[in-house]
């Protein structure tokens, strides 16, 4: 081999020798790496409770599949039965025919008509009581004539039918106390309704359009709703959760299973589900309940009829009422407890009892709570000056 080629073969084993250094040294910095340890299998997703006493999460989302399972079993269904007197005279709207023969006189004879009213109750009590609203039991016309009760029956969830006697009804809350002859039934527990949120989710459980058991879910959207002219007692639970006709008397529920309102209205300009529906508080609902187990009735304050309404500018201006705010006082009966302690028409009412009066409802809401037998303080705004007043709470009378 001459020199050239020596030098060739050189090369080569030089290169080849290079070439596995730089290998092994690759090999041996990987080899000093850290091991990563290959990923597990993710767990299968599980709930999990945000709090004490909380809906559990599945997905991220509440799960009330237990609530339900606890308190649907708890509302039924309530058909109600009444036959009604109507005028059958085509003369009976005449005032002349009604100047002689008087509103009750009728030459052809009442016509007797059968209303049927149907809706929910919820069973308050293991031995048979049952709450619903007075509509739901009167229909219509919001009374009952005690010559002639209605038929009460009721649907349980178990399919059960039997009737139910009346123990009270209350046009003012719109509510109505119900006895079944049975035992064992099953119960929620009372939520307190004070403690209630905006945004807190509720569960509405009736039998809307005789679709018995249905749950609806939404959150309560207001409270404290007063001034709808639903009821002569209103301090409502707003709620977004569908309630429909049929959904009255049943069941509103929090998330923890507990009675927090009965259904008892909608908003709708079509008759259905709008999103507006409203409910008893339960606080309200649980007072009316002992009520008329205790009296047979229920009883609430009065200061006699008095019409009091919001304070416009023009007259906040002219009484002086420099603050804005107040109740004006319009009309009222000489014979009222108001008119015995010094109220006069014309006056603006700022406060009842130490609390602000800024709402008509709420003030009503007020009087009608206040103890029967208390005497209240009452101020007011009269010409400019305030004064104040002590007003005897009497016991109201059957409106």
């Amino acid at each position: 081999m001459n020199s050239r080629g020596l030098l060739f073969a050189f090369l080569i084993l030089g290169a080849g020798i290079a070439a596995g250094v730089g290998l092994s040294s690759r090999t041996r910095a990987a080899s000093d790496l850290p091991e990563v340890a290959a990923p597990e299998p993710q767990a299968a997703a599980r709930p999990t409770v945000v709090g004490p006493g909380a809906t559990p999460l599945v997905g991220g989302l509440p799960d009330f599949t237990s609530v339900a399972s606890r308190t649907v079993p708890v509302v039924l269904n309530i058909s109600s039965t009444q036959v009604i007197s109507r005028p059958n005279s085509p003369f009976s709207n005449d005032p002349f025919f009604r100047h002689f023969f008087g509103d009750d006189g009728d030459l052809y004879g009442p016509q007797r008509d059968v209303e049927r009213s149907l809706g929910s109750g919820v069973i308050v009590s293991a031995d048979g009581y049952v709450l619903t609203n007075n509509h739901v039991v009167a229909g219509e016309s919001g009374r009952i004539s005690l010559r002639q009760l209605p038929a009460i029956s009721v649907a349980l969830a178990d399919k059960r039918e039997m009737r139910a006697q009346i123990v009270g009804v209350d046009p003012i809350t719109d509510l109505a106390l119900l006895k079944l002859d049975a035992k064992n039934l099953p119960t929620m527990p009372w939520g307190d309704s004070s403690k209630l949120k905006v945004a807190e989710w509720v569960l509405a459980i009736g039998n809307p359009f005789q679709l018995n058991q249905t749950v609806t879910l939404g959150i309560v959207s207001a409270l404290g709703r007063t001034s709808l002219g639903i009821s002569g007692y209103e301090d409502f639970i707003q709620t977004d959760a569908a309630i429909n006709p049929g959904n009255s008397g049943g069941a509103l529920v929090n998330a923890r299973g507990e009675l927090i309102g009965i259904n008892t209205a909608i908003f709708s300009q079509s008759g259905g589900y709008q999103g507006i529906g409203f409910a008893i508080p339960s606080n309200l609902a649980r007072r009316v309940v002992a009520d008329f187990l205790k009296y047979g009735e229920v009883r609430r304050g009065s200061i006699g009829y008095v019409e009091f309404g919001p304070l416009t500018l023009r007259q906040a201006t002219d009484l002086g009422a420099t603050e804005g705010h107040g109740l004006y006082v319009g009309r009222m009966r000489r014979d009222s407890a108001a008119y015995d302690g010094g109220l006069r028409p014309g006056d603006v009412i700022l406060t009842f009892n130490g609390t602000a009066a800024t709402d008509s409802g709420a003030l009503s809401r007020i009087v009608q709570d206040a103890p029967i037998g208390s005497t209240a303080t009452v101020e007011i705004l009269r010409e400019g000056r305030r004064l104040e007043l002590k007003i005897p709470i009497l016991r109201a009378s059957e409106p």
